[in-house]
């Protein structure tokens, strides 16, 4: 089956997807740092593609000395498990929260519970790491061995929604204060109106406003100019948002001419998530007067790096 993949490094071939190919079906990942963006990535890159079947299990072992940062650790709850219900996919996350510390990257496919290959390399779980870089160190190593480490390194670790991690991680905020207004240049204004003034009838924020569909789904309008500056990540890479009443989505740049940012889980919960806002009933259609009647009719996206973004949607803000 010929595969088309966008990255030409082949890094992402190599290490997530060309051993699905070869019969494994369960992938064991030890990194000291990983982003729920990645994670998202790859488990929507595998639905996309038709593979089912497949178990993702991730242990973060930067969490023992370093802790984990709150957008993360509720982006990791939200994945944790099955996410993508309808591709019979597994995705579980741990921290390490015990000594010895393992610093190295390890990738271990397995077939059932059989080791059947396995990496040793410099790229860490994240889209920077796996999908922008090139020509990082990346050997195959002995599997039996590696999954050795692997398992020593769950004897230390617990699952990210397990009731007692607060009490074993450090669970802090992002470096980047939230509470005060970005400056200008680190912020973006998506209006949810076309340029009519209105919004769209099957589109925007009403896009699952046809037959068929679920009435629910929606995406945000994504300016071409704005979507030019690289302020978000293209190529359908994820991001991670956290949003002015402290929800996280995981959402992507798509559709023709990068126009429309989405929620790739399903394209109902961003939907789902303003109609909540407006205090409207799940379904219904979004009218211009809704949108003036809460008091916004735009939102705005702060960046705190290259996977993080704060979404605000709050009226108290809007000038």
């Amino acid at each position: 089956m010929q595969i088309r993949f966008p990255y030409s490094d082949g890094i992402a071939r190599r290490l997530l997807f060309e051993p699905v190919y070869e019969g494994a079906n369960k992938l064991c990942i030890l990194t000291p740092h990983a982003t729920p963006s990645m994670a998202s990535w790859l488990l929507k890159s595998y639905s996309e593609k038709g593979m089912a079947g497949i178990e993702v299990e991730l242990i973060i072992t930067s969490a023992l000395d370093e802790g984990i940062d709150i957008i993360s650790y509720d982006g990791f709850k939200e994945l944790h498990r099955n996410p993508y219900p309808n591709s019979g996919n597994i995705f579980l996350c741990s921290y390490l929260y015990q000594p010895p510390a393992f610093n190295r990257n390890y990738y271990i496919w397995l077939d059932g519970e059989t080791p059947v290959k396995a990496f040793s390399c410099s790229y860490e779980f994240t889209q920077r790491s796996i999908l922008r870089m090139h020509n990082r160190l990346m050997n195959t190593i002995e599997e039996s061995y590696a999954y050795g480490v692997y398992e020593e390194a769950m004897c230390h670790s617990i699952y990210c929604n397990h009731s007692e991690v607060d009490d074993l991680i450090v669970v802090h905020s992002p470096t980047l204060s939230l509470s005060n207004p970005a400056p200008e240049e680190h912020c973006v204004h998506l209006s949810l109106l076309t340029r009519d003034g209105d919004t769209g009838k099957k589109s925007g924020l009403n896009w699952g406003q046809r037959n068929n569909r679920n009435k629910n789904e929606a995406y945000i309008p994504l300016p071409r100019d704005i979507a030019r500056t690289n302020f978000f990540p293209l190529s359908k890479q994820h991001f991670l948002v956290v949003t002015d009443d402290h929800h996280t989505l995981l959402l992507r740049v798509e559709q023709q001419n990068d126009k429309a940012i989405t929620t790739p889980a399903s394209n109902a919960l961003l939907g789902e998530y303003f109609r909540n806002r407006l205090g409207l009933a799940n379904g219904s259609y979004i009218r211009r007067e809704d949108l003036l009647t809460y008091g916004r009719s735009d939102v705005t996206f702060q960046k705190i790096d290259e996977e993080q973004y704060y979404m605000d949607f709050s009226v108290k803000n809007q000038k």
